[in-house]
């Protein structure tokens, strides 16, 4: 039956940043949209999604990147919310309040996980009992990126993105997540890729260290990767500047940039690279987070 009041006063769900371990082009639709094939996984640092009770849907965005976002109403969050209140007649109104910290256009789905955070925050929040299969149904409609931020694990994709499957079992390991400030629009970056398209990496076993995990990795990459940088040359100079620090096992794009990661072995390792590349360039975004393992 449609929610008539809250099932709950308050709480609160972390929106996760994603991050692609990979990310393969393998080919294009008549519709114009790519097929991807990609590893997932989700960084512990992202946006939060506060929710308490309120007579109407009310959204409101706080936060050091919440400037970026100067249309409220266009939110991903608030479209989320619209879409699962309207498909379930709800006639409870719920106060939403996004604590914005990873940057905007980042290649890192802030977007879809802040929407992702909205439909399984309010679910829970009007009692709906939605089945996986619903909100994953929702989540597409949303974005392509959304199923998986949903997801919140591990995930392998592909098609657009709608299709997700659990990755094997991966070992524990850090990200250093960096962007050097400046906004890269997706669309523009698929543009921009030349060259043929990729086939997929399988992932048949589970990598048991991270360093087993890189040196995989380092048998794929990001085909957006060349593109990204052609268009924004700092994105290289953030590459470089990852792997040169001590102990990186490998740096990449994530997404279509322009945010990078180096992946670490050791929480210890992380953070010494994080404070050394804050230091030397204060105008970047720099963070130190582990993987959440689903």
């Amino acid at each position: 039956m449609p929610a008539k009041r809250a099932a709950a006063t308050a709480m609160r769900i972390e929106a996760w940043a994603k991050v692609n371990l990979t990310l393969h082009v393998t080919g294009r639709r008549t519709d114009g949209y790519h097929e991807l094939d990609s590893l997932v996984v989700f960084a512990g640092i992202g946006d939060t999604l506060e929710i308490a009770a309120a007579e109407t849907l009310d959204f409101s965005i706080e936060g050091p990147f919440a400037p970026a976002l100067d249309d409220p109403e266009s939110n991903l969050a608030l479209r989320a919310a619209r879409a699962l209140s309207e498909g379930f007649g709800v006639e409870a109104g719920a106060r939403l309040r996004l604590v914005k910290r990873l940057p905007v256009a980042a290649g890192l789905g802030g977007g879809s996980a802040d929407a992702a955070a909205a439909l399984r925050g309010l679910d829970q929040f009007w009692g709906l009992a939605a089945s996986d299969e619903v909100l994953h149904e929702i989540a597409a409609r949303l974005g392509a990126d959304v199923p998986v931020c949903l997801s919140g694990r591990p995930s392998i994709l592909s098609g657009i993105g709608e299709r997700v499957e659990a990755a094997p079992p991966l070992p524990a390991f850090w990200l250093v997540l960096v962007n050097p400030g400046v906004p890269l629009s997706t669309p523009a970056v698929f543009k921009a890729r030349g060259g043929p398209f990729s086939a997929p990496q399988p992932w048949a076993a589970a990598p048991a260290t991270a360093r087993e995990l890189a040196a995989r990795l380092a048998e794929g990459r990001n085909d957006l990767e060349a593109a990204a940088i052609a268009l924004v040359p700092a994105i290289g100079q953030v590459l470089d500047s990852l792997r040169a620090t001590p102990a990186c096992l490998l740096a990449r794009m994530s997404g279509s940039g322009a945010t990078c990661f180096g992946l670490y072995e050791t929480e210890a390792e992380a953070r010494a690279a994080a404070e050394r590349l804050g230091e030397e360039y204060p105008d970047w975004w720099v963070v130190a987070a582990p993987v959440v393992r689903g």
